[in-house]
Formats: C-alpha cells, structure tokens, sequence
C-alpha cells in the first residue's frame, strides 16, 4: 500500500504526516525522516498486520524543500534543459515566488528524465 506524505520544514528541521491518516513525526533530514516514517507507519498499522518500507512511500516536497534535499541537481543545468530562466527557477527554489501547477511539471518532468537518463547509463 502507497502511502502520501508531507514534509514541512520547521525551525529545529522537519515534519512529516501521513495525508491520510494519524501518523507524524520529525527529524534533521531526509533519510532521518522517512526512516522514521517506516517506523511510525508499521507501530500504527501493526494490529492490521501492514509491514512499509521506504518504497511504500509517496513523499510530497515543495520546490525549495527538493533543491534543499537533492543539492546534487544544478539549478542552473536544469533551468537550460527545461527551457526556463534560470532567475525565475532560482526564485521559486529560494521560494521568493510560487510556481504555477504547469510550471512546477514543467520542473518535475525535467528532473524525471535527467533520473530515467542516470539511471540508464553504465559506466565502464
């Protein structure tokens, strides 16, 4: 089962709540969090006999919260290959600006196929 959940940012770091049902908790990063998530998930459906992991996650992040996370991805590089100024994307990571629901597409889309390209590639 896919469970939806919501990563907010906070002073101390981050929450996290299942969209759909009464499970949250907090942490300094990512990984913290969804491991966390995993844990609270399986001690709330434990009666019900559910078992999660990490894949059973559908992890929810607004466009500042993703750069934050995956710094690894150059704003810059991406702004040219989606075809977006690069101030204006900047303006929506620094979160100066909220990007439309086609424009925030236009950016995942992007990011899908720069994942679906890497993890194609072999290296020898």
């Amino acid at each position: 089962m896919k469970v939806d959940i919501t990563i907010e940012r906070t002073r101390t770091g981050y929450s996290a709540y299942a969209d759909k049902y009464a499970v949250y908790t907090v942490g300094k990063n990512l990984k913290e969090l969804k491991l966390k998530m995993i844990e609270a998930l399986n001690l709330y459906f434990e009666s019900k006999g559910e078992i999660f992991e990490e894949k059973d996650l559908r992890i929810h992040l607004d466009l500042p919260q993703f750069f934050e996370f995956y710094k690894v991805i150059n704003a810059k590089a991406l702004s040219e290959r989606i075809g977006m100024n690069q101030s204006l994307l900047a303006q929506y990571i620094n979160g100066t600006k909220k990007p439309s629901s086609q424009q925030t597409q236009r950016i995942l889309k992007g990011v899908q196929q720069v994942g679906k390209e890497l993890a194609s590639i072999q290296i020898l």
